[in-house]
């Protein structure tokens, strides 16, 4: 199966939650690589790069997020591929 990337924007309660930490754990257990972190307008920014069942799979999640979060939107864009990334990391 090809790989693919997409590009995350998550809104609402996503900071202080614990959000970045559950991210990367769901991440680490589906095998995507990429980053999550924080944006200063109160969002959650995220690259996530694996096989498409994982990445649907993720952004499912980001819709529910971590326990506290009060998700109020998702905004996926797809990008290409690139495979420049070992692991799923926090960004600050």
């Amino acid at each position: 199966m090809a790989k693919k990337r997409v590009h995350v924007f998550i809104s609402g309660k996503v900071q202080g939650v614990f959000f970045r930490a559950y991210t990367q754990e769901e991440a680490r257990r589906l095998g995507l690589r990429g980053w999550v972190r924080n944006l200063p307008d109160g969002r959650v920014e995220a690259i996530f790069e694996g096989e498409e069942k994982a990445l649907e799979e993720m952004i499912r999640w980001c819709h529910k997020g971590s326990p506290g979060a009060r998700v109020t939107g998702v905004e996926v864009i797809e990008e290409p591929y690139t495979g420049e990334f070992s692991d799923f990391r926090i960004r600050y």
